[in-house]
């Protein structure tokens, strides 16, 4: 199949749209052949604590759009009991997406949608989420940006989970 500019479309054996192009550290597409960032494959099953590790790890990179699809295929394929959870963690994955690309609105719209989706799952979340920590994440981060400000990049690095101290 092709796009609307004539362009041969990217699709699986079953026919679905899929998006081989390269792509930067910010998941923005980049032309045919060009060298871009490590890509997360779109059938992705990892256990839910895999998928927070990777995500986390991602994070801490500076790769929020690759955490994004990382934890989006744990939204994928977790049970109906945590699915707004996991979308919530994938929103606010994406809602950090839109600060580094310099999105501000978009940026408010999915941060507020993450904070709303993972408050809906008070203490105790499964797998060690922390999702008061994450909807305070959401929310301050969310407030900082309506004032102008700009976070640096160690404040785009939220801690999916509660460290257990010894």
């Amino acid at each position: 199949m092709q796009s609307s500019e004539g362009r041969q479309r990217d699709r699986d054996a079953d026919g679905r749209a899929r998006n081989s192009r390269p792509r930067d550290k910010l998941g923005r597409p980049l032309p045919p052949g060009s060298i871009g960032v490590e890509r997360i494959p779109e059938d992705l099953e990892l256990t839910p604590d895999d998928s927070l590790a990777w995500a986390q790890d991602l994070l801490n990179r500076g790769l929020a759009f690759n955490a994004h699809e990382v934890l989006e295929g744990a939204w994928k394929s977790c049970p109906d009991a945590e699915r707004t959870l996991w979308q919530g963690l994938a929103q606010l994955a994406v809602g950090i997406t839109h600060v580094q690309r310099g999105n501000i609105k978009g940026a408010l719209t999915l941060l507020e949608r993450a904070a709303e989706r993972i408050k809906i799952n008070s203490p105790p979340a499964p797998y060690g989420i922390d999702t008061r920590g994450l909807t305070s994440y959401a929310e301050q981060l969310a407030a900082e940006l309506r004032r102008g400000g700009v976070p640096t990049p160690d404040r785009l690095m939220p801690r999916l989970t509660v460290q257990i101290t010894d």
